[in-house]
């Protein structure tokens, strides 16, 4: 485990090594939960299975102890350094992918151009909350991603089913926002790995 200094505090970054990586994966958790959501460790495993090193990163206000997000500009920025750091120490040299899930999704996307990411691996996109119909979609988030994006999303997920494009994979697998199925998850990451490497 490494602990980064960010602008909003420290973070924690959980390295699983691949043996001789051809690529590093970075995956941010969700808002209220942690890097060992089952849909993290599947994704986890995937990558390891495919010759690409993982880093779970936990947000500083995690870290901190609080459940409580912190704002988006705040998200982004300290994710940004992290993957910069990363970049630049244990995954230097590899290729570069970053994903998360649900909140660590939309950091993942938001910041894919700044941070050099050659692919983004979204698992339980939230495109729109829950009984909020007039809310507006954060589709637009994916679709400023302008690199191949898998996104990982169960059938029955509440906050909806982004529509797949030119540069996106969608997988529908069983399951809603939490995507407690490991083995359709795992299967997922795996196959879009392997047509992108």
């Amino acid at each position: 485990m490494l602990e980064l200094e960010t602008p909003h505090g420290l973070a924690r970054a959980h390295l699983h090594r691949a043996d001789a990586p051809r690529a590093a994966l970075v995956l941010g958790h969700g808002a209220g939960g942690g890097v060992t959501a089952p849909d993290l460790v599947a994704a986890t495993a995937a990558a390891l299975a495919a010759g690409v090193t993982v880093a779970l990163v936990e947000q500083p206000y995690r870290v901190a102890g609080r459940r409580s997000p912190a704002p988006a500009a705040q998200l982004d920025t300290a994710w940004t350094a992290v993957v910069e750091q990363l970049g630049a120490g244990p995954l230097e040299g590899l290729p570069l992918l970053v994903g998360g899930r649900s909140s660590g999704a939309r950091v993942a996307c938001r910041t894919a151009g700044a941070t050099g990411a050659v692919g983004v691996i979204c698992l339980a996109f939230p495109l729109r909350p829950p009984g909020r119909p007039s809310a507006p979609s954060r589709l637009p988030e994916l679709d400023a991603v302008p690199v191949p994006t898998l996104v990982v999303q169960g059938v029955g997920d509440p906050f909806g089913m982004p529509p797949p494009s030119k540069l996106r994979t969608v997988v529908a697998i069983p399951g809603n926002h939490s995507l407690r199925a490991a083995t359709p998850v795992r299967e997922a990451v795996r196959d879009w790995l392997s047509r992108l490497f």
